[in-house]
C-alpha cells in the first residue's frame, strides 16, 4: 500500500522509496540507519563516568588489565573476578587503549554492537525479503526501547546481543537463505565467542532445533541438512572458546586462589547461578508482565496486527519466520525457568523478533491504526515529561529529594525533553506517526545525554563521595573501604584497602574483617555504610560523609568493637593502588 493517488507522499514514504533496489539505495539505507543509531545511542558519549550497577566493575577490570598486562584472569580491586569470562573486558580494554579515554572507551563496544546488530538485521532481511522490508525491520529495531537504551550502557548484554545476532546471521545465511557453509561455520565460531563473553552465548545454536524439526516435516530449505556441517561448526566453536579456556586451565592448574577462580567461573556462575540464583529473584511471569509489555515497545505493540499474519505465514510454511519465532520462544522459556531474572537477559531476542515482524512492516507502518499507536506513544512521552516538570516545579520538597539523591534539579531537563519532543509531533503529525515517535525518542535521549548525564555524573559515579572522602581522610596514612563498591575504587585517587569483591552476601563477616584491619595499626581510617557502622564501629569516631547509592556513609577511626576484632580476619585486606597514584600506604 502506497500513498493515495494525488496525495502528497509522507516523509516515511519518501524514506522507504518503494520499488528502489539499486546498490545506491541500499547504501542510502545504511547511512540513514547508522545516522539514526548515532542519534539514539551516542548522545552523551564522553560526558559521564561508569555508573552502577555493572559499569564501574567492568571498567575497573578492563583498567587493571591494561595496567597489569594480565588479560587472562580478570581482577577487580586486587581480587579475582570469577563472575564473567574475559572477552567483553578485552573489548573494553582495547577501546580504552585505542581512544586513550575511559569515558569514551568504556561505552564504545556497546555503541558499535548496537550499530552492528542493526546492520546485520538489515542485511539478512534485504537478502531474504527485499530492501524495503529490511529498512523497516532495522528501523523498528532501533525504535524498540530496550535495544536502544541498552546500547547506551556498558554492560555485557549489549555486546552479547550483537554476538548472538551475528551467530544467528551466519546460521540462517546457510540454513534458510543458503547455501553458505562458510557463514554457517562462522555462526558456530561466534557462538563460541559468545560463550567466553557470557555463559549463555550458546543460545543462537538453539535455532537449529526448530530448523531440524521443520526440515524433517518437509518445509522448504535451500540445503538438505546441516548435520555434517555442524561437526565442523562444533570444531569452530571449540576453537573460539579455547582462545581463553585452554590458557586459563593451564594458568589455574597451580591451585590455590586460581583453582577457586576456575571453579567459580565454570560452575558457580553457570549451572548454579541458573538453577539456584542467589539474587535477582523474580516471579515466573516476570518477563511477560513486567519487561516485554514496556521495554519492547513499540515493537510489541504490533503483535495484534502481526498475529494473524504470522499464522498465515506458518500455514504457508515460511521457514525463516517459523525459525525466528521459535527461537524467540525458546530464549524466553530458557530465561523464564531460571531462578534469577533480569530484564536485560532477554535482550538478544529483540532483533530476532524484529526480523520475524519485518515482512509485514512496510504495510503496517503505513496503516492508520499503527500510526495512531506510535503517535500516541510519542505524545504520552512528551505529556509525561511536561506533567512531571510541572509537578516538580510546584512540589519543591519532591524536587529537593531528586537533588539530594541525584544532584540535579529535575524541572529543566524535563521541560527541555517535553519542548524538544513536541517539535516532531507538531511537524510530522499523525500521518507520519512512526517518524514522529522516532523524533520524540531522539529528543528524550538527547536530553538525557547532553543535559542529564553531566549534571548527575558526580553523584551516580560516586565521584562526589570520593572527593569528600579524600578531603576527610587526608590526615590518615592508610584508608580502607568496607562494602567497597567498584565505582569508589574507580574514582578514588589514593591507595586503599578493601576486603574482597562482592561480599554483600556476608556483610557481618566483612565488617568484622574490616574491624580487625582497623584495630591492627593506629593511623588508619575506614569508609563504612550505616549498617556496618552499627555492627562493628558503634564506639569509633565517625565523620558523616552523607548519602550515596541509597546508603549513608561514614569515615570511622579509632577503636572498633572488640567482638568484631576477635572474629575478623586481618589477612582479608587487599591493597589497591589506582593508576598514577603515589603509593603513600605502608605495606
Amino acid at each position: 500500500m502506497t500513498a493515495s493517488a494525488g496525495a502528497a507522499p509522507t516523509v516515511f514514504e519518501r524514506l522507504l522509496r518503494p520499488g528502489r533496489t539499486s546498490p545506491r539505495d541500499a547504501l542510502l539505507d545504511i547511512c540513514f540507519l547508522v545516522g539514526f543509531a548515532l542519534l539514539l545511542m551516542a548522545t552523551g558519549l564522553g560526558l559521564r563516568d561508569p555508573w552502577p550497577a555493572d559499569e564501574p566493575r567492568f571498567a575497573l577490570v578492563a583498567q587493571d588489565m591494561l595496567r597489569s598486562g594480565d588479560w587472562l584472569i580478570p581482577r577487580v580491586g586486587g581480587d579475582l573476578y570469577g563472575d564473567k569470562p574475559p572477552f567483553f573486558f578485552w573489548m573494553l580494554a582495547s577501546a580504552m587503549a585505542l581512544t586513550g579515554s575511559m569515558r569514551i572507551g568504556f561505552l564504545l563496544p556497546s555503541l558499535l554492537a548496537g550499530i552492528g546488530a542493526t546492520l546485520l538485521v538489515y542485511d539478512l532481511l534485504r537478502r531474504a525479503r527485499g530492501r524495503e522490508v529490511a529498512l523497516c525491520g532495522a528501523f523498528v529495531l532501533l525504535l524498540t526501547f530496550q535495544f536502544t537504551w541498552q546500547m547506551r550502557q556498558a554492560q555485557i548484554d549489549g555486546v552479547l546481543c550483537f554476538l548472538t545476532t551475528l551467530s544467528l546471521y551466519g546460521l540462517l545465511r546457510h540454513a534458510v537463505l543458503g547455501p553458505a557453509p562458510g557463514w554457517f561455520i562462522a555462526g558456530w565460531a561466534v557462538a563460541g565467542l559468545g560463550v567466553i563473553t557470557k555463559g549463555v552465548g550458546f543460545l543462537p545454536l538453539l535455532a537449529l532445533i526448530p530448523f531440524a524439526i521443520l526440515l524433517r516435516r518437509g518445509w522448504p530449505a535451500p540445503v538438505p541438512g546441516v548435520g555434517r556441517l555442524s561437526l565442523a561448526g562444533v570444531v569452530a566453536m571449540l576453537v573460539a572458546i579455547s582462545l581463553w579456556f585452554v590458557p586459563m586451565m593451564v594458568a589455574t592448574s597451580a591451585g590455590g586462589d586460581l583453582l577457586a577462580y576456575r571453579n567459580e567461573i565454570l560452575f558457580q556462575q553457570t549451572v548454579t547461578r541458573y538453577a539456584d540464583a542467589w539474587h535477582h529473584h523474580e516471579p515466573f511471569h516476570y518477563y511477560f508482565t513486567q519487561v516485554i509489555p514496556v521495554l519492547w515497545l513499540p515493537l510489541i505493540a504490533l503483535v495484534p496486527w502481526l498475529w494473524p499474519r504470522w499464522r498465515t505465514a506458518l500455514r504457508e510454511r515460511d521457514t525463516l519466520t517459523a525459525v525466528l519465532l521459535a527461537w524467540v520462544a525458546l530464549v524466553l522459556v530458557f530465561f523464564t525457568f531460571s531462578t534469577g531474572k533480569r530484564g536485560v537477559y532477554v535482550l538478544p531476542a529483540v532483533p530476532a523478533l524484529a526480523m520475524a515482524a519485518a515482512p509485514w512492516l512496510p504495510e503496517l507502518l503505513r496503516a492508520k491504526g499503527t500510526q495512531r499507536v506510535a503517535f500516541g506513544l510519542g505524545t504520552a512521552m512528551v505529556a509525561f515529561a511536561a506533567l512531571a516538570a510541572i509537578y516538580f516545579a510546584v512540589d519543591g520538597k519532591a524536587a529537593e529529594r531528586i537533588v539530594r539523591d541525584f544532584g540535579i534539579q529535575p524541572v529543566l531537563p524535563l521541560a527541555i525533553a517535553a519542548a524538544l519532543g513536541a517539535i516532531p509531533l507538531g511537524l510530522l503529525r499523525l500521518r507520519d506517526g512512526w517518524l514522529a515517535y522516532g523524533g520524540v525518542l531522539v529528543a528524550v535521549l538527547a536530553t538525557v545525554g547532553f543535559v542529564v548525564y553531566p549534571r548527575i555524573d558526580s553523584v551516580r559515579s560516586g565521584r562526589a563521595l570520593m572527593e569528600r572522602l579524600e578531603q576527610a581522610s587526608v590526615d590518615f596514612p592508610e584508608l580502607g573501604l568496607a562494602s567497597a563498591k567498584e565505582q569508589y575504587l574507580l574514582e578514588l585517587r589514593r591507595p586503599s584497602y578493601n576486603f574482597g569483591h562482592a561480599r554483600w552476601r556476608e556483610r557481618e563477616v566483612e565488617a568484622a574483617d574490616a574491624a580487625a584491619w582497623l584495630a591492627e595499626r593506629p593511623g588508619r581510617a575506614l569508609l563504612v555504610e550505616k549498617r556496618a557502622r552499627e555492627a562493628c564501629f558503634s564506639q569509633a569516631q565517625a565523620i558523616d560523609l552523607g548519602r550515596a547509592n541509597r546508603q549513608r556513609w561514614y569515615l570511622v577511626s579509632g577503636t572498633p568493637d572488640p567482638d568484631c576484632v576477635r572474629r575478623g580476619n586481618r589477612g582479608a585486606a587487599r591493597l589497591y593502588v589506582p593508576p598514577n597514584a603515589s603509593l603513600n600506604t605502608e605495606s
